[in-house]
């Protein structure tokens, strides 16, 4: 639910949910065939999991991290990892890169560069997010929701950002 102002919007589980499965479908009606998904640690491991068991495809992370200040909401430097992790071998052949946003563009700019000129082996390279916000400096191929205003996106599980386990040890009272 995007709040009145256009700054917040509030995605439950089953939302969250529905807008994988859509985006499953836009990468299916493409009649694009791909031979693995790569998601980008952290945003795009549910939505990657969850085209993985879909698609029936192996899963390949890149970690990446750029929002550390402010308990996540301000933008740092860009780091991107140096290998990625994949079942089997290195990664080649058609790739489907997979993230939750692209939110200015920047991080899947960078990767998608970083990609192209260090990873010969990969033949074909698209891009899938549920949000694109309207800052973005980046389209991806496929996407879900474009988004009119640049709201923080409140995921669902948001809520173990700040959980520690001595909260879950008074929840639980183990």
């Amino acid at each position: 639910m995007l709040t009145e102002d256009g700054k917040h919007l509030y995605v439950s589980y089953d939302e969250y949910h529905n807008l994988i499965e859509k985006l499953a479908l836009k990468v299916y009606q493409s009649g694009w065939e791909f031979d693995t998904i790569l998601c980008l640690a952290r945003g795009g491991m549910r939505p990657g999991d969850i085209l993985s068991r879909i698609f029936d495809k192996p899963l390949a992370i890149m970690s990446t991290s750029s929002y550390r200040a402010e308990a996540g909401k301000e933008r740092g430097h860009l780091d991107i990892a140096r290998y990625i992790t994949t079942p089997q071998g290195d990664i080649a052949g058609r790739v489907l890169l997979v993230d939750d946003l692209a939110d200015t563009g920047h991080t899947l700019k960078e990767v998608i560069s970083l990609l192209r000129s260090s990873y010969s082996d990969i033949t074909e390279l698209r891009s899938a997010v549920i949000w694109t916000k309207a800052a973005s400096g980046f389209t991806a191929d496929y996407s879900v929701e474009a988004l009119p205003t640049n709201p923080w996106i409140h995921q669902p599980f948001e809520s173990y950002d700040n959980l520690r386990p001595p909260q879950l040890l008074e929840k639980w009272k183990v």
